[in-house]
């Protein structure tokens, strides 16, 4: 059961990243990718992060 909640953190915690890049990246605030400015990715970010960050949070609460 510690295996699975370890592998759960590693896999949740790259999809809360990415999403984050992609709403910063969207919303104009992180440049330098063809994603700058273009809201469809802050749009397609955010669920991403919130359910990346929703797997960390339930993966590691205490029982």
């Amino acid at each position: 059961m510690i295996a699975l909640r370890y592998l759960a953190t590693i896999l949740s915690g790259p999809l809360l990243l990415i999403g984050v890049i992609w709403v910063l990246q969207g919303l104009n605030v992180l440049p330098g990718s063809f994603m700058t400015g273009q809201i469809i990715w802050a749009i397609y970010g955010a669920p991403m992060a919130l359910v990346g960050g929703a797997l960390v949070w339930w993966v590691n609460r205490r029982r």
